[in-house]
């Protein structure tokens, strides 16, 4: 299997940078084949901007959907953004690690995904009937994904009744909005709370269940989100009524037994 594994972290000896570094001492004992996007080791430029299409940018008004899929066509976008378009062709597998700041990602992996998920290549495409391959669908298809969360809350309180909100709601604009999105089969997240507070046993019980859930990448079953193109949503892209009857919010686009 050939895992990419992207590293959202500033500070390479922090919780989560060993959690990375047992993860990938764990894959490559398994036999997997293993690159890593650490990017602030990187120093990977967060923001979107004229400089990341060449000449197809050289135009009165910067259109970043149009004209990233332009770029992307002729080869013009940045070498940046070409070479992590190169390690997710390569994947088959990709781990997104990174710490809860302000309930979402670091800038510098929103920058990642705003500047690499470009039109044409992550969104954009069309199938032969000419519905827009997405939510299941497109290019990145058939690769799974897990989120390896670290959170200095207490477990506590990332939960249906918790302050900080529950977990699937939390991640939703990532693992539904983003990778599901662009296609990527996404396994249930991994997350590790009370993440400066932990014990040498702590760290050691996280280590395993990290272990155990790499071991188990490729079998895992994935979150059942629904599929934009497969029969549950009507053609202005609203849910049936009959499915998920009298429920609202997020988990009505993951099919349960009320489905």
């Amino acid at each position: 299997m050939n895992v990419l594994w992207i590293f959202a972290h500033p500070e390479p000896r922090s919780l989560g940078g060993s959690l990375r570094d047992e993860g990938v001492r764990a894959l490559r004992a398994q036999g997997a084949d293993v690159r890593e996007s650490d990017l602030y080791a990187m120093k990977w430029k967060a923001v979107v901007d004229a400089d990341d299409f060449g000449r197809a940018a050289s135009t009165d008004r910067l259109v970043v959907g149009s004209t990233s899929k332009h770029a992307f066509e002729t080869g013009e976008l940045g070498e940046d953004i070409r070479a992590e378009h190169g390690k997710l062709a390569w994947a088959d597998a990709v781990i997104i690690q990174f710490p809860l700041w302000w309930y979402g990602m670091p800038a510098i992996l929103k920058g990642w995904f705003d500047r690499v998920f470009v039109k044409g290549f992550a969104y954009g495409v069309r199938r032969p009937d000419g519905r827009t391959a997405r939510y299941g669908e497109g290019v990145l298809a058939g690769k799974r994904a897990l989120v390896v969360l670290t959170a200095g809350a207490p477990e506590a309180t990332i939960g249906p009744r918790g302050v900080n909100g529950e977990l699937g709601e939390l991640l939703f604009p990532v693992q539904h909005g983003t990778l599901w999105y662009a296609g990527m089969s996404v396994l249930p997240p991994l997350t590790i709370c009370g993440a400066d507070r932990v014990s040498p046993e702590q760290y050691e019980a996280a280590a395993e269940v990290l272990r155990e859930r790499l071991r188990t990448l490729s079998t895992r079953d994935p979150i059942p989100f629904r599929h934009q193109n497969g029969g549950d949503y009507d053609d202005e892209l609203v849910l049936g009524d009959d499915l998920a009857p009298g429920r609202n919010g997020l988990d009505v686009h993951v099919k349960g037994e009320h489905a």
